[in-house]
């Protein structure tokens, strides 16, 4: 796959749009940390915003105090989810499998 050659502004623009996407998931990921968000409102935020659909579901866990990588990964074959998963490709009964198993 040939990669089209940008011009430094079209550089500059994805350098932006990549960083804009990187601060709204951390963001996110803090919220849904401290628990200003739940779980159903971060799915909420997903279906809306580009950069939090493509968020990996482990990584939204993993941001939870005392859930580290491997019971994150429990957590996600308990409710029939693949490890690679983005919050965008989870469907109903994931979702509502995840709100109950974490109890946000």
């Amino acid at each position: 796959m040939v990669l089209k050659d940008l011009t430094p502004e079209e550089r500059q623009a994805a350098r932006q749009k990549a960083l804009d996407a990187r601060t709204t998931r951390a963001k996110i990921k803090s919220e849904f940390a401290d628990g200003t968000l739940s779980l159903a409102e971060v799915f909420d935020r997903a279906d809306e915003d580009e950069a939090v659909a493509r968020m990996r579901t482990i990584d939204l866990l993993t941001a939870l105090k005392g859930i580290g990588e491997i019971r994150a990964q429990g957590i996600m074959e308990q409710c029939d989810i693949s490890l690679n998963r983005r919050l965008r490709g989870l469907g109903h009964r994931q979702r509502n499998a995840l709100i109950d198993a974490l109890g946000r």
